[in-house]
């Protein structure tokens, strides 16, 4: 049996998700696998950490409940990673799952962080904002504590981020 790291190491183009559908479809039938996708987040290969997130963060979609053993690691490790796969990723995860009240000022303060300059990659700034924005939503941050940082992603090099953040202001004013 192949093991998840194998099957996210093969198939397809190295910047594709080859075959994570087999490890989603695999952790999906038996959750005791959880662990073995989890650690394949931490692998050496960049493009098996991308896989690995992308898998994980689909599972936690529709079970946002299996992420809660993985917290810890996730603010203790995780979100010091600089690969933009692994930020954008961890910025879904955090507007999808329950968080204690010291996660979730945890998760603004780093989600925060990712959008104070220009110099942040497209994807992650406009998940960053959209998770922010829902915290907002959801009455754990105040407008006033977002409107700078999408005034800072006004001026991304990115077209995307820059009308993503003019419409996210828009709807904080």
């Amino acid at each position: 049996m192949e093991s998840f790291e194998e099957i996210l190491t093969a198939g397809g183009h190295s910047n594709s998700l080859g075959r994570s559908d087999e490890v989603l479809r695999a952790v999906q039938g038996n959750h005791l696998r959880l662990d073995e996708l989890f650690a394949c987040i931490f692998a050496d290969d960049a493009w098996v950490r991308m896989r690995a997130i992308d898998t994980f963060e689909k599972l936690i979609k529709d079970k946002p409940a299996l992420a809660q053993p993985y917290l810890p690691a996730i603010f203790s490790n995780l979100t010091k990673s600089s690969q933009p796969s692994i930020q954008w990723h961890l910025a879904q995860i955090f507007s999808e799952v329950e968080l204690a009240a010291k996660e979730r000022s945890a998760a603004i303060a780093w989600l925060k962080n990712m959008i104070t300059t220009t110099e942040v990659d497209w994807i992650v700034s406009v998940n960053a904002m959209k998770a922010l924005l829902l915290f907002h939503q959801n009455g754990f941050i105040a407008a006033s504590d977002i409107v700078p940082l999408c005034k800072v992603q006004e001026a991304h090099p990115s077209k995307s981020v820059r009308k993503k953040a003019a419409a996210f202001l828009s709807s904080l004013q």
